[in-house]
C-alpha cells in the first residue's frame, strides 16, 4: 500500500495485476456517480450504484467519510487479512498511518468518481462500523467483463458472514450491474488458479 497501504484495493489490484498502484474512496452523490465522458469499464450510461441496503448491513462507496472506519476494521484483522485476502504481509500491516488510510480513501474516490473501479465499504445498518469491503473492477484476465473481490474482518468471518456477503453480493451484482460474466478471485476460481491466469495474461502483454 502506500506507504503502508498503498490501500486495500490499490495494492490489491495492483498485485493482481487490474490496475496501476494508486489508492482509494468516495464522496458520490447519493443520486449515483454521474458518467465520465471517457470511462470504458462500465456504460457512460450506467448510474452506477452510491447505497445497496441489505437490510442488516449496507454498502456505500468507500471515501474520505469513512477513513476512520475502514481503518479501523483492517487494523483489527491484520493476520486474517494477509491470509484471506491480499496473501501479502504488505496489506494490511500495523505501520499503517492515519494519514496513509485517509490517502488511501481520497484515492479510492478517485477511482471511483472517474468510473474506473468501484470500491465499497460494508456497514452495519446503523453505519457506525464497517464490517468489510467489497470491489468491482476491470479483470486483468480476458473473458471478464470484471472482477469482484471482498474481504470481512476477523470477527465478521468467524460469525459466518463471509459466505452471507458472497452469497448477497453475487445476486447484487447480477441484478444492479451490466456485466455478463464475472469472476471472483479466491471464491468462484481458485487463487491458485487465478495467479496462473493473472501470470499468464501479464506475459501476454507487450514490454513498455
Amino acid at each position: 500500500m502506500m506507504k503502508s497501504r498503498i490501500t486495500c484495493a490499490g495494492l490489491a489490484l495492483a498485485m493482481l495485476g487490474a490496475v496501476p498502484v494508486q489508492a482509494a474512496a468516495p464522496s458520490v452523490p447519493s443520486g449515483g456517480a454521474k458518467a465520465a465522458p471517457a470511462a470504458t469499464f462500465v456504460p457512460a450510461d450506467f448510474v452506477v450504484p452510491t447505497l445497496a441496503d441489505a437490510g442488516k448491513f449496507k454498502l456505500v462507496p468507500l471515501g474520505p467519510d469513512l477513513a476512520m472506519i475502514d481503518y479501523e476494521a483492517y487494523m483489527s484483522s491484520i493476520e486474517h487479512l494477509q491470509k484471506t485476502f491480499s496473501r501479502s504481509d504488505r496489506w494490511p500491516s500495523k505501520d499503517i498511518t492515519h494519514a496513509d488510510a485517509m490517502k488511501d480513501m481520497e484515492n479510492e474516490q478517485g477511482r471511483f468518481n472517474s468510473r474506473r473501479s468501484f470500491a465499497y465499504g460494508v456497514l452495519t445498518a446503523d453505519g457506525t462500523r464497517e464490517l468489510g469491503s467489497v470491489y468491482v473492477s476491470p479483470s486483468p484476465v480476458e473473458g471478464y467483463d470484471a472482477m469482484v473481490r471482498m474481504w470481512v474482518t476477523k470477527a465478521a468471518y468467524d460469525a459466518g458472514f463471509d459466505a452471507e456477503l458472497y452469497q448477497w453480493v453475487q445476486g447484487w451484482v447480477g441484478k444492479q450491474w451490466p456485466f455478463r460474466k464475472v469472476v471472483y478471485p479466491g471464491r468462484s476460481v481458485e487463487w491458485s488458479v487465478w495467479d496462473e491466469q493473472v501470470a499468464a495474461a501479464r506475459a501476454k502483454k507487450p514490454a513498455n
